[in-house]
């Protein structure tokens, strides 16, 4: 191909790398995304499922190339993260975006939980690995497989920017009285007790969206973020600041969720263990995976769910009862948080996807400017929206979110400097 000399019309090329390559790992499985910041294009996605298990799987797209578009699935097992990771650097290498590559510029990596010392994306040294291993306590599940992440990665490329992108970060500007609980002052410091949140990477990413839709900056926006999936959280968010979330210590508090329970009287905990005879770990099991809509109706699908309604099913009925109900309470008080609400903005796999859970949400809160249009409501779309008509004094929004977008954002902006 020809190179064509730099005019005024045709900027010089960057001979800087441009690539950023996301990983997200899970306790038995990896998601990553390789992305160019030039233009934030996708070059890959993939996922590594089952890690440890029997059969594992890795599907990889590559979205460029003579190959794009192709999805190649490969089903054998992997023991490890460190295999996983090794197989995902061979499938990109195939499509000649291996992980040598001049133009990789960083590794970013989701991490759960970075409590209060990190409120930034960090270069990854020891001193950082330590830190995140003294909170795996308080993210048992997450943390430990955010470590291994990093450490593999370590491993294939020594030379490159590691870089942790932490869900608690967004968080970390809550006012004290929002983020401390209500407990013995020494107690709570000594063991780090304080409310969190989580899925932060996804609040400032929709938050900052919902302002763009709206035509204004981050910062003349307050805006209630409703990020429901098969885990949900809530946040108010004033400004382009996070004032107060649902999440807490871990990610069990707040809304209900696909297993886990959200708001509990902490007592129930007592009760369990003194009458049922419930050790901790079989109470900890019973909230984060057996309990939430799972729990009150057998199933956490949010579609089978409404199709079992719509077939007279009075436990689904029931469940999602519940599920709005909790889901309410929050939008009423995160209007009384932020005083002024421009918008709620609803996202993540059920917030983008389930019309009834977005009327249901707001039905009956007109007193507070909110409504919803059915017509609008029932677009399925891609792209952000308002779903609210013209008359409402609060914009409903339905906003996809994009982590890996936001995480591999923060890391580009951070080695770029």
């Amino acid at each position: 191909m020809t190179s064509v000399p730099p005019t005024e019309s045709t900027p010089p090329v960057s001979t800087s790398p441009t690539r950023v390559l996301v990983l997200n790992s899970g306790s038995s499985s990896v998601k990553y995304q390789l992305l160019d910041m030039r233009d934030r294009s996708r070059l890959a996605v993939g996922l590594v499922e089952r890690i440890g298990e029997q059969t594992s799987a890795l599907v990889h797209t590559a979205l460029t190339g003579e190959r794009a578009g192709q999805k190649r699935v490969t089903e054998t097992r992997f023991a490890d993260h460190d295999e996983a990771l090794q197989a995902v650097a061979l499938e990109l290498a195939s499509d000649g975006l291996g992980l040598d590559s001049p133009e990789l510029a960083a590794i970013g990596h989701r991490v759960v939980h970075g409590g209060l010392k990190f409120s930034a994306p960090t270069v990854v040294t020891d001193e950082v690995l330590a830190e995140i291993q003294r909170l795996v306590p308080v993210a048992p599940l997450h943390n430990p497989a955010n470590i291994t992440g990093i450490r593999t990665a370590q491993s294939l490329r020594p030379d490159l920017p590691q870089v942790a992108v932490f869900d608690t970060a967004f968080h970390t500007t809550m006012p004290e009285y929002a983020a401390r609980y209500a407990i013995d002052v020494e107690t709570a410091d000594a063991h780090r007790i304080r409310r969190y949140g989580f899925h932060g990477t996804s609040h400032a990413y929709v938050s900052r969206a919902t302002a763009e839709l709206l035509g204004k900056a981050p910062e003349e926006v307050n805006v209630i973020v409703l990020h429901l999936g098969n885990g949900a959280s809530a946040s108010a968010v004033a400004g382009g600041r996070c004032v107060d979330t649902s999440m807490g210590l871990t990610p069990l508090e707040g809304l209900v969720m696909g297993t886990r329970s959200g708001d509990l009287d902490p007592a129930v905990i007592f009760h369990l263990e003194r009458v049922a005879g419930m050790s901790t770990d079989e109470i900890d099991t019973l909230l984060n995976k057996k309990s939430g809509l799972v729990g009150l109706c057998g199933d956490n699908d949010m579609r089978e769910i409404r199709r079992r309604i719509d077939e007279g099913d009075r436990r689904a009925e029931l469940a999602f009862e519940i599920y709005i109900h909790r889901l309410k309470k929050y939008i009423g008080a995160y209007s009384a948080v932020l005083g002024r609400v421009d918008a709620v903005a609803f996202t993540a796999g059920v917030g983008e996807n389930a019309a009834p859970v977005r009327e249901a949400a707001v039905a009956g809160l007109a007193e507070l400017g909110l409504a919803v249009d059915a017509e609008l409501n029932s677009v399925r779309s891609d792209e952000p929206r308002i779903i609210s008509p013209e008359y409402a004094r609060v914009a409903v929004a339905v906003v996809p979110t994009d982590e890996e977008l936001e995480i591999a954002n923060q890391v580009f902006d951070l080695v770029s400097k």
